[in-house]
């Protein structure tokens, strides 16, 4: 079996994106604990097996192209099945008083807290990764019903371009305790373009 240890390109990169029009694409459909490994070994959509190495804390992305044959046109490339993500805004507390900002923001973090769900901060949104149904997510928020914090639930597709790729991890990675340590470098490598 065939090991892979680099990123050729990306299928939404422009040039890749040419050579993929009309190519067949075969994908290791990987779900988000797995694709924040750098080695394992997946199936692709036909059945095949494919193994990866990959540098550590090489960050795969949705359409990473692990194989190019001009000859053949045959790409293989990487998809990535993201779960949902409870987006809670902040945005209208701007307008209140500082008491009033300070009690809110914190009765939020006790309602997270409290469940024990990570959460990635970023301007007046918090992002908090599916970690039980969704159903018990809707529930906890709407039995707080925090005045002034709306949420909705986005496809974590959406929500990853306003993130860095520690906060990708924190929000999708299985990141064992190593991992965790080293989160501030994670990376996208690219190796060899064609």
């Amino acid at each position: 079996m065939k090991i892979y240890t680099a990123i050729l390109g990306n299928l939404r990169d422009p040039e890749w994106a040419e050579r993929a029009a009309g190519a067949e694409i075969e994908t290791l459909d990987l779900d988000q604990w797995t694709a924040q490994k750098s080695r394992f070994v997946a199936c692709s959509d036909r059945e095949n097996e494919y193994a990866v190495a990959l540098e550590r804390r090489t960050q795969l992305l949705d359409g990473d192209i692990l194989e190019y044959d001009a000859d053949s046109r045959r790409i293989v490339a990487i998809g990535i099945r993201l779960s949902d993500v409870l987006v809670a805004d902040l945005g209208e507390l701007a307008r209140e008083q500082p008491e009033e900002i300070i009690h809110i923001a914190l009765e939020l973090g006790h309602a997270i807290g409290n469940q024990h769900w990570p959460a990635v901060v970023k301007g007046t949104k918090v992002y908090v990764p599916l970690t039980v149904d969704k159903k018990v997510m809707d529930s906890v928020m709407r039995t707080h019903r925090i005045e002034h914090v709306s949420y909705a639930f986005q496809p974590g597709s959406e929500v990853i371009p306003y993130l860095a790729p520690h906060e990708i991890r924190r929000l999708f990675g299985g990141a064992s305790h190593e991992d965790a340590a080293e989160h501030t470098h994670y990376h996208h490598h690219r190796h060899a373009h064609i």
